[in-house]
C-alpha cells in the first residue's frame, strides 16, 4: 500500500535543539539527491538554522546503517535523517539491501537512543521511486525530515519530564 505519511501530529513548541544530520546514499544519486535537498529543506522548515545541518554521503543504502551509527555514537546530532532508494531487479539482492537497510536503521536508534529516520524508497521500478521523491505519492525525504523533528522533541520532552519527576 502506498501512500503519503501523515503530518506530524502537532508544531513543536520550541525550535529544535541540536544538530541534525541526513546521511544520503549515491546509489541512485538523481533520486537520493533529491530525498536529501527535501530533508534538508523540511528541517529548515522546522526551524533548524543550515548550519546546524550536516548532511553525509554514502555509496548505497547497504551503508547508512554504518554511517548513522557512527553519527548517532558521537552525540553530536538530535537525530539523524537516512535517505536512499533501492529498486527491485531481477535478483533477490532487493531483499537483502532493503531489510539490512531497515533492521539496521532500526537497531541503531535502539542501541543508541538517538532518533533514526527511515526515508529509504524500496520500490519495483524507477518511476516508482520517482513518484516517493516529490512526486503524487509524496516525498520520503521530507517525511524523514519532520519525523526525526518530532522525535528530537518528543525525546528532548521525555527526557526532560524524567529529570523533573512528571510522567
Amino acid at each position: 500500500m502506498a501512500g503519503r505519511a501523515p503530518r506530524t501530529s502537532s508544531r513543536p513548541s520550541a525550535a529544535p535543539a541540536g544538530r541534525f544530520a541526513v546521511v544520503a546514499a549515491r546509489f541512485n544519486e538523481a533520486i537520493s539527491k533529491k530525498l536529501a535537498d527535501g530533508a534538508v529543506a523540511a528541517l529548515g522548515e522546522g526551524g533548524v538554522r543550515p548550519e546546524r545541518v550536516d548532511v553525509h554521503w554514502v555509496p548505497g543504502s547497504f551503508e547508512l546503517p554504518l554511517a548513522a551509527m557512527t553519527l548517532a555514537r558521537m552525540r553530536r546530532y538530535a537525530a539523524i535523517v537516512c535517505v536512499g532508494v533501492v529498486i527491485r531487479g531481477e535478483t533477490p539482492h532487493y531483499e537483502y539491501v532493503a531489510g539490512a537497510a531497515a533492521q539496521g536503521l532500526s537497531r541503531v536508534a535502539l542501541e543508541t537512543g538517538v532518533p533514526v529516520t527511515f526515508g529509504v524508497i524500496t520500490s519495483l521500478t524507477e518511476e516508482q521511486a520517482w513518484e516517493r521523491a516529490g512526486g503524487s505519492v509524496g516525498h520520503r525525504g521530507e517525511e524523514a525530515a519532520r519525523a526525526a523533528l518530532e522525535m528530537a522533541g518528543w525525546m528532548r520532552d521525555a527526557r526532560s519530564s524524567r529529570r523533573s519527576g512528571r510522567h
